[in-house]
């Protein structure tokens, strides 16, 4: 009997985990831009110089939150609801460099707007490094 309550609390864990998890992507997932943001073209694509700037950005105002690898898996964001968006996930990756853009520039609780904090130059070039983490995966 007390291993069948046992199994019954792993189980029941192992539900509790999962659905947290796919709850938070989902709050992601809500957090549409509008369809003109998929039709900006970021300027600085393919452009090596450009992501190398990005990645500096990342490092000293992201990856606080996002974590280093972009997994969302920052020790600052560890409190926040919904938890910061896990860069490496297809939701994100499926979005256009536009609608990023958009998110970065605007914002929404508890991510905060960078609008007046980066110029459009540096949000393009974050996203650049953004996209270079989704390709290490």
């Amino acid at each position: 009997m007390k291993g069948r309550k046992l199994w019954l609390l792993i189980i029941g864990f192992v539900f509790i985990v999962t659905n947290a998890a796919h709850s938070q992507e989902a709050k992601w997932q809500e957090w549409v831009a509008p369809k003109s943001a998929n039709d900006m073209k970021n300027p600085f694509a393919g452009n090596a110089s450009a992501t190398a700037e990005g990645q500096s950005m990342f490092n000293q105002m992201c990856a606080i939150c996002h974590g280093r690898k972009g997994d969302g898996k920052g020790g600052g964001g560890v409190s926040l609801n919904p938890t910061p968006a896990n860069f490496l996930a297809l939701s994100i990756a499926n979005q256009t460099d536009g609608a990023l853009f958009w998110k970065i520039t605007e914002g929404k609780p508890p991510m905060a707007s960078y609008k007046d904090m980066l110029s459009e130059d540096q949000r393009w070039k974050l996203i650049n490094y953004i996209r270079e983490l989704e390709a290490k995966k």
